[in-house]
């Protein structure tokens, strides 16, 4: 085999290689069915609903932290339709907000929309997890990008939910998300009860 023919098979085979690793064993390769029997079950009526409070980082394309934030989130449902009022504020000092719609459908499926996703994210729950995917647009300070995302959310035992999710453009990754989410209420109690 000539060295041009054998470079070009170790390419073949490395890309190769990297799709079936991100198809079968990444963070993208999840599926809901998961984590189908698998408790607590998330209920989202019940889990994004009041006051809730969300911590996180955001990991840029290095994998360093690039941002910190703490976020007042609000839920309210109407039946199989809700609202999840977002207020971050930022370690920059700047503060955006967002207001999702959500809706459940059959099966644990989940429809949502914001003024800065395109389009409609969909998504599924099943079990202690859930999925969304969708298309957000970035402000302009931030480039003004369109990102696909891939948003999981996970709920512990002790009704803490934990975020994580990643943002890529053209198929790369571009950053990734990691958060909590919890109840304001307890927060407050354990405040409380450290004085």
């Amino acid at each position: 085999m000539t060295p041009i023919l054998s470079a070009l098979a170790g390419a073949l085979i490395a890309i190769a290689v990297m799709l079936l690793k991100q198809r079968y064993a990444s963070f993208a390769a999840q599926d809901p069915a998961d984590y189908r029997g698998k408790g607590p079950d998330f209920d989202l009526r019940k889990h994004l609903s009041g006051p809730l409070i969300c911590e996180g980082v955001i990991f840029g394309p290095t994998g360093r932290v690039s941002s910190r934030f703490v976020a007042d989130m609000t839920g309210t449902w109407n039946g199989t339709t809700g609202t999840l009022a977002e207020v971050f504020r930022y370690d920059s000092g700047s503060v955006q907000h967002r207001a999702w719609t959500l809706a459940l459908g059959p099966d644990g499926q989940i429809t949502a929309t914001a003024p800065d996703v395109e389009g409609k994210g969909t998504g599924r729950v099943e079990g202690s997890g859930v999925l969304l995917r969708y298309r957000i647009r970035l402000t302009p300070e931030a480039g003004g990008h369109v990102l696909d995302v891939t948003d999981w959310m996970y709920l512990l035992e002790n009704g803490t939910i934990m975020n994580r999710s990643q943002f890529r453009k053209f198929g790369i990754k571009v950053a990734e998300l990691v958060a909590t989410i919890r109840p304001a209420a307890r927060e407050a109690r354990q405040l409380a009860a450290a004085e």
